[in-house]
């Protein structure tokens, strides 16, 4: 799975539109990361920007934003309304798809050392890229804002993580940056059966973390109570991570609970909506749908997809869309107005910028492709495509089970299988297109310039690097295609006798699979100038194909007893 994060700068300027176009400029610079968003507030004098991409383009593309921020904002006539400490006054990085938050953090850091040893500014580790417990809080980290940091540069306990120094003149333009590492913030609104604000606002008191005011008696009317030292008593509502609100929206004509989750490990938009169903049902109204405000990474979706189909006893191993369809029919997401995909969902909005690939073509395109004239795709993705039908003749063997009358109460069993069987085809599928980009990565050496010693150095460096990874990619395939096989011998051994003949079509499948990608790692071993790398990997390689062999003809001679009894 391919690896996006989302960077939200903060930048402290909302109304000089030059200077924002600049530096949206700079992140945009080489298009490796898609600006999503450009959000500029008059009132407060700052501005949000949205971005995502690839880990190591939004680093640099941050990094790329930080710079001419410092160049063009001096913090010295910085004046609005919000908590601000530096010209790039905050930079989140968000986990979207491929990546954990743990990672995440640690690229905040590393972007915080370089800002401050490349661009000389000062930064702050905040939330999960924080270094002290304390130091999760962004308020600990912005404590007095800008004006304050001439007391607290200089202090080993009170000053950034990297680039303490006393308060200078680069400081004085700059200020400090807080960078850190925080989970998907969805912004979403629950539709009701009603146009009542006040009811909404109870469902959302009901609901929200912060809860609603403790009331003398116990009665709606009653005054707040206060503890000891004078602060309202709250009572708490029932989901973490949520802040809500409720309101009525006159474009829709309806009352809505207005939702911000903060942390979508803690509460799942999935948990969220059920949650809200139930306090709303409990107040004598309905949840009729659900609006995404903003983009959603996929995962979102497919969790609520997969909590749906369990709830219905349904198996979980099928494709991604029609998970996402479930999910969106659950929710209601389409409503108000159609779930357009590659507006909300952030991984789609990024898919047309990476081009056609191989695995979106026809069966017949794809066949034709293969008997061109050109090398590629050739036997690697081949290969995998093999393996992936058959990862997807176990799957469907086992969702065949999962839904078969009768067998209601091994529904959860065959779901597992399933799922891991997808799970599998998912993996080969990403191989068709990354044996072919493989290839081409060692067509792109050949065009490399060699009239130099230098040149002719950096291009045995390269052709050895493209060769290994050539070399790499069919060994994944064969461990990809080998693991099929459990799906397969759970599937003829215990599934659906009828398809029985299909789990074995799929052990043929995917014995050809691991066969076919052993011959491209042969082949290409055979260009390694590192002949220990490469004899490893031989050794590697002919393991998996004779195990595969044995596998196939366990696997088939379950197939032929399962017919001969029928």
């Amino acid at each position: 799975m391919k690896q996006i994060i989302e960077c939200v700068p903060n930048f402290s300027e909302g109304r000089d539109k030059s200077i924002i176009d600049a530096i949206v400029a700079d992140i945009e610079k080489g298009g490796e990361v898609r600006v999503l968003d450009v959000d500029p507030g008059e009132a407060t004098n700052r501005t949000v920007v949205t971005f995502v991409g690839e880990p190591e383009a939004v680093t640099e593309a941050a990094l790329r934003g930080m710079k001419k921020a410092s160049e063009l904002i001096d913090m010295r006539s910085h004046h609005g309304a919000h908590p601000r400490m530096g010209a790039t006054d905050v930079c989140p990085l968000i986990p979207v798809s491929g990546i954990s938050l743990e990672e995440c953090a640690e690229l905040a850091r590393k972007l915080a050392k370089r800002a401050a040893n490349e661009l000389n500014i000062p930064c702050y580790c905040y939330e999960a890229a924080a270094f002290t417990p304390e130091r999760r809080n962004l308020a600990v980290c912005r404590q007095g804002e800008y004006e304050g940091l001439a007391d607290r540069m200089g202090k080993e306990d009170k000053g950034p993580d990297f680039g303490n120094r006393p308060f200078d003149e680069g400081v004085a333009h700059t200020g400090c940056t807080a960078v850190g590492a925080r989970d998907f913030l969805i912004a979403v609104n629950f539709n009701l059966n009603t146009t009542s604000t006040r009811r909404a606002n109870a469902i959302a008191f009901d609901v929200r973390e912060k809860g609603r005011p403790q009331r003398e008696g116990g009665k709606p009317n009653g005054k707040p109570m206060k503890d000891a030292e004078g602060n309202v008593i709250m009572l708490p509502g029932t989901l973490k991570a949520t802040k809500a609100i409720g309101w009525f929206i006159d474009e829709y004509g309806i009352a809505q609970v207005s939702m911000n989750i903060t942390d979508i490990s803690t509460t799942p938009l999935h948990v969220a909506f059920d949650e809200v169903c139930r306090a709303a049902a409990a107040r004598g109204v309905r949840v009729t749908g659900t609006e995404i405000v903003g983009l959603v990474p996929k995962r979102t979706l497919i969790d609520a997809g997969k909590h749906y189909l369990r709830k219905q006893q349904r198996s979980v191993g099928i494709s991604e869309d029609e998970i996402i369809k479930i999910a969106v029919k659950s929710m209601g997401l389409d409503e108000l107005k159609p779930f357009v995909r590659n507006e909300k969902i952030i991984e789609d909005m990024l898919q047309d910028k990476h081009g056609k690939k191989l695995v979106d073509m026809t069966c017949k395109d794809f066949a034709e492709e293969t008997a061109s004239e050109s090398p590629a795709p050739g036997g690697g993705s081949i290969s995998a495509y093999m393996g992936a039908l058959a990862a997807a003749l176990g799957t469907m063997v086992a969702n065949l089970s999962a839904h078969k009358a009768g067998w209601d109460d091994r529904w959860e069993e065959f779901s597992d299988v399933a799922e891991k069987g997808h799970e599998i085809q998912d993996r080969l599928i990403a191989l068709v297109d990354e044996d072919t980009e493989a290839f081409n990565r060692i067509m792109d050496v050949f065009a490399m310039p060699k009239k130099t010693p230098e040149e002719k150095e950096a291009r045995a460096k390269a052709l050895e690097a493209a060769t290994l990874y050539a070399t790499e990619v069919p060994l994944r395939t064969m461990q990809a295609a080998y693991d099929t096989f459990d799906v397969l011998e759970a599937m003829a051994s215990k599934g659906n006798p009828a398809s029985v003949s299909d789990a074995g079509v799929g052990a043929l499948a995917a014995r050809s699979a691991v066969l076919g990608a052993h011959l491209n790692v042969r082949i290409n071993a055979a260009g390694l100038k590192d002949r220990e790398k490469a004899e490893e990997i031989l050794t590697a390689a002919s393991v998996i194909a004779s195990a595969a062999i044995n596998r196939e003809m366990q696997i088939l001679g379950i197939v032929d007893k399962v017919i001969d009894k029928e």
